[in-house]
């Protein structure tokens, strides 16, 4: 009898973990996505604070398995969920709720688990920081929006800094002297402007002399030097990430898609995704030989692209 027991006591075990880790995946996100420095590895944040690293070499080779598409390192980073993720040539570095924490990838690739290197205080007063990576110093703060943060692109030529904020203005920053230099309410034109999705700006890229931004506002394509928009894409919801790439504008929001877009304001196509709605997109475009683009969003899974127009197969936190 007593063995009986124990035998139930441990499948009801057994069972409730396979439960909740069922569950887990249910209701997983992946916000945050960086390829490392090499282009051979994706890093992938979720909302339950975990960082799991793949591997784009095995995944990628003919003789991939299943196996090769799981996560060759998984680890709780945050508290709450991994909002961004960003290389630099030595550092991963990932953003959580009043956090930014480095992780070396160095020892991610060796597959160690990592140790914080540093644990600064970031965002949520409505202020950009500047920080020294070499000395964890913060140099400057920026201040001007009335509201917090979703998003920021750095424009090198100009040495200019693009902020995107829940007040729904785009603020561009000389960082050289860290004074404002223009600002773009995009909910106060018509074109643009969607009050039942509200003001807040979620998107922003720059490429030269153009700038992309979209929320509750549509995505628009913006000329920096006439400041007005040129193109307003008719894509349905709010999207939440947009980036160019040569002749064409790739974006994801809400909707199992990536749209690809034309400067000229036509969506030419868009690609079937298995989330059903769509936090993050990456291109790896650091390494011919794992050329590829990754789409995260309301599910477990991280679809991969081998040629930007069809899911070739999906990784699995």
């Amino acid at each position: 009898i007593i063995i009986i027991f124990l035998q139930f006591v441990l499948f009801s075990l057994a069972l409730s973990s396979k439960t909740d880790e069922g569950c887990e995946l249910l209701h997983m996100s992946v916000f945050s996505q960086s390829f490392s420095p090499c282009g051979r590895f994706l890093a992938a944040g979720n909302n339950y604070g975990e960082i799991a690293v793949f591997s784009l070499s095995a995944a990628l080779s003919p003789d991939a398995s299943e196996g090769s598409q799981k996560p060759i390192l998984n680890f709780t980073a945050h508290d709450g969920p991994v909002f961004t993720l960003l290389s630099t040539d030595t550092h991963l570095l990932s953003a959580g709720n009043g956090e930014i924490s480095a992780w070396s990838w160095a020892e991610l690739i060796k597959k160690v688990r990592p140790i914080n290197s540093r644990n600064t205080i970031g965002g949520g007063d409505n202020n950009i920081h500047i920080m020294d990576m070499e000395t964890g110093i913060f140099k400057s703060v920026l201040k001007g929006h009335t509201d917090y943060i979703h998003c920021l692109c750095f424009k090198e030529r100009e040495g200019e800094i693009l902020s995107g904020g829940e007040d729904g203005a785009v603020r561009i920053w000389d960082s050289r002297t860290n004074r404002p230099v223009h600002c773009i309410e995009v909910f106060r034109y018509e074109e643009c402007a969607r009050p039942q999705f509200g003001k807040w700006i979620s998107c922003l890229a720059t490429d030269s002399d153009w700038m992309l931004c979209g929320g509750g506002p549509s995505l628009s394509l913006w000329h920096l030097r006439s400041m007005s928009p040129t193109s307003v894409f008719p894509l349905p919801g709010c999207q939440r990430e947009a980036v160019f790439h040569q002749d064409l504008i790739m974006s994801v929001g809400e909707g199992p898609y990536v749209s690809h877009c034309l400067h000229g304001g036509t969506v030419k196509a868009q690609i079937p995704c298995t989330p059903s709605s769509l936090n993050t997109l990456a291109l790896n475009l650091k390494n011919t030989e794992h050329r590829v683009m990754t789409v995260g969003g309301s599910s477990h899974q991280i679809d991969v692209f081998t040629n930007f127009s069809y899911r070739a197969f999906s990784l699995s936190f």
